[in-house]
């Protein structure tokens, strides 16, 4: 490969990230706008008003939590992906579309818990982390089928251990939306531990594997 070819397909793939790098920003912050100030009645204390929007900061942090791990397992890609074409774009745009759902599925969640309707708002909070999940494999596979990712020195470890987490993810989020028929609280417990699973730093999930294959093989 010429060394003209090699900065095109850098430009190219730092285009796909910065733009996506914007779209998860804005995300991220439109996340916010859900905290408001509570009304307070003449005479009532504010400090109870605040408690009694807990279900809202659970929401916003599990919800921060999330879109910034997915953050970081996108940059974690690109460190492998070394090439684009249309139809890799358009499912890096529907990845993107899938999060730029969640500050709506992050409202709807914290407006209901605690309340009727709060099992149908826990499962479209998980249906869309399902729908993500999808999208991040997509791309994954579609780069590994056309022999885009790096696998070379420590990229090799890279694209193991990213082949092993992403390959399950989907299933793991629809067991959380399935949770939520049985017990809300359940269902986002497992959404939580799902976000520190893919935010475990890549030394970390390459011991687990290491773990679980010795372990199979006794």
């Amino acid at each position: 490969m010429s060394a003209n070819e090699i900065k095109t397909e850098a430009k190219e793939t730092g285009r796909l990230e910065a733009f996506s790098d914007g779209v998860i920003a804005i995300a991220i912050t439109l996340l916010v706008l859900e905290i408001h100030v509570p009304p307070v009645d003449e005479g009532g204390a504010l400090l109870a008003s605040l408690l009694e929007q807990w279900p809202i900061y659970l929401a916003f942090l599990l919800s921060f939590a999330t879109i910034g791990i997915m953050w970081i397992n996108h940059h974690r890609l690109f460190t492998v992906i070394k090439r684009v074409d249309h139809n890799f774009l358009i499912l890096n745009t529907l990845l993107l579309l899938g999060i730029t759902l969640v500050p709506f599925t992050s409202a709807l969640l914290g407006e209901y818990i605690g309340h009727e309707g709060e099992q149908v708002a826990a499962m479209v909070y998980s249906g869309v982390f399902v729908v993500i999940a999808i999208f991040f494999n997509l791309m994954w596979w579609y780069a590994a089928r056309h022999n885009w990712l790096d696998m070379t020195g420590e990229s090799l470890r890279i694209v193991q251990i990213t082949s092993r987490q992403y390959r399950y993810g989907p299933l793991y989020y629809l067991a959380a939306l399935l949770l939520a028929l049985v017990s809300v609280p359940l269902s986002i417990g497992l959404n939580i531990l799902l976000a520190l699973y893919f935010a475990l730093p890549a030394n970390v999930v390459s011991h687990l594997i290491f773990r679980e294959e010795m372990e199979a093989n006794v």
